[in-house]
């Protein structure tokens, strides 16, 4: 076989032995192949375009048109592409074994991190995070022993600062907890519904400070009962359930005065949400959300919150208001009787443990479901991270996802600043 070489008609040497696409523009009219008499060796084609590597920069245009393109690989001109890579080899011992029949390989969709994210079912934003604050009455920030990286903030002061940093990363929601000083804790809690009162003072400075926050309230006694209690509590040890609502109606208007976007009755007394979203309507806030702590369970996991509000009961548990952590279709008659009332938001809490509450909310309501991941999950990652047990951050982040797979549409969270951070890419 000959070699191949150009020639054209125009004013260009009878034998060319390449061509320069830099200066020179074929047409179609103009362009032939001929055998060159002078050459006895066999040597290839030389081609029109430059040889593409994986490894080398982009190829530099030759300048043809999409029509000189495609006649030159119409001619056999082939521009040349990386070679099919070579099947990788097993390792030395491998069986050999004939491919198993299967129709279906769901580990296809799994081959590739890209593949991966074009298949997740399940996505996790900033927008997704409810932080939960825990504010005093100090100048200073006080740091809480068993929640790692939590503080009691100073209200004028560390909470605007913390505020801003959420805001930075796309953390637009929090839920506001006090830390009530004692000489105004009472055992009906009148304090709850004080406008001059340190949630109320709260409200108005980051509304002032920060317009399109949204704050979410906490609804119960405790912080504000001498006896550590969500409601009033009689003689004989028994929590008053229609007295208690009764202040917690008022508690909900003082907030709702003050600027709450959603006011959360975290007490667990029967009929609350009915009577608060009468209250809040009658004092001309129906515009203002309750997310109902629906299923809140009598749990161990609360203990490190207890510790940042100084407010564990003087006596006794809340087994008699708060659900049996061993019931699951209980869960159901609380959302019946939420839903009836007015509820807008559906709250599960905790939450990992209680995944398959979250779940079955989900698949019998259509209602926004929130849950809480509360501070007995917060300390154990954190504890589990500071003594190397495992990676805070990767077990954070699952857990969470974890969350949001089961059906939750918002996450109340203490993670929430140090996992948006790392949505967005952002050093911790």
């Amino acid at each position: 076989m000959a070699s191949t070489i150009f020639s054209t008609s125009s004013s260009l040497p009878t034998a060319v032995k390449g061509l320069d696409c830099n200066t020179y523009k074929p047409t179609l009219g103009n362009l032939r192949f001929i055998a060159s008499p002078n050459k006895k060796s066999i040597a290839a084609p030389k081609p029109l375009f430059p040889v593409v590597r994986a490894t080398s920069d982009v190829p530099v245009k030759t300048g043809l048109s999409d029509a000189e393109c495609e006649a030159a690989v119409v001619a056999g001109n082939v521009p040349e592409a990386p070679p099919v890579p070579p099947t990788p080899l097993a390792p030395a011992g491998t069986p050999v074994v004939p491919s198993l029949p299967l129709s279906r390989r769901p580990r296809r969709t799994r081959r590739s991190p890209a593949l991966r994210a074009a298949f997740q079912e399940t996505s996790i934003s900033p927008a997704n995070f409810v932080y939960p604050l825990f504010i005093h009455e100090g100048e200073e920030d006080t740091p809480i022993g068993a929640m790692p990286g939590c503080y009691r903030l100073g209200w004028r002061h560390g909470l605007l600062e913390e505020v801003a940093k959420a805001r930075d990363v796309g953390v637009n929601s929090i839920v506001l907890f006090p830390k009530v000083p004692d000489a105004l804790k009472t055992p009906t809690g009148d304090e709850a519904y004080n406008d001059y009162g340190l949630v109320p003072r709260t409200i108005r400075m980051l509304k002032d400070k920060f317009p399109g926050l949204v704050i979410y309230t906490d609804v119960a006694l405790d912080p504000y009962s001498s006896d550590g209690h969500d409601g009033i509590v009689r003689e004989d040890g028994v929590i008053m359930n229609d007295e208690t609502v009764h202040q917690l109606c008022k508690q909900a208007v003082a907030q709702a005065r003050a600027g709450a976007d959603v006011v959360s009755p975290s007490d667990m007394m029967d009929g609350r949400v009915g009577a608060i979203r009468g209250a809040l309507d009658d004092a001309g806030f129906q515009h203002v959300l309750i997310m109902s702590y629906t299923a809140k369970y009598a749990s161990s996991f609360y203990g490190p919150f207890r510790e940042a509000l100084d407010s564990n009961p003087r006596f006794g548990d809340k087994k008699t208001y708060q659900m049996n952590p061993a019931n699951y279709r209980e869960a159901l008659v609380e959302v019946h009787e939420d839903e009836s009332e007015g509820a807008d938001i559906l709250l599960v809490k905790p939450g990992l443990p209680y995944l398959h509450i979250i779940r079955q909310i989900r698949d019998n309501s259509p209602l926004p479901i929130a849950a809480y991941q509360v501070s007995g999950e917060y300390s154990m990652i954190k504890a589990g991270g500071i003594l190397k047990m495992i990676d805070e951050e990767k077990v954070m982040m699952e857990s969470l996802l974890c969350l949001r797979r089961a059906g939750a549409d918002i996450i109340l969270t203490y993670f929430a600043l140090q996992a948006a951070r790392c949505l967005c890419g952002e050093k911790r």
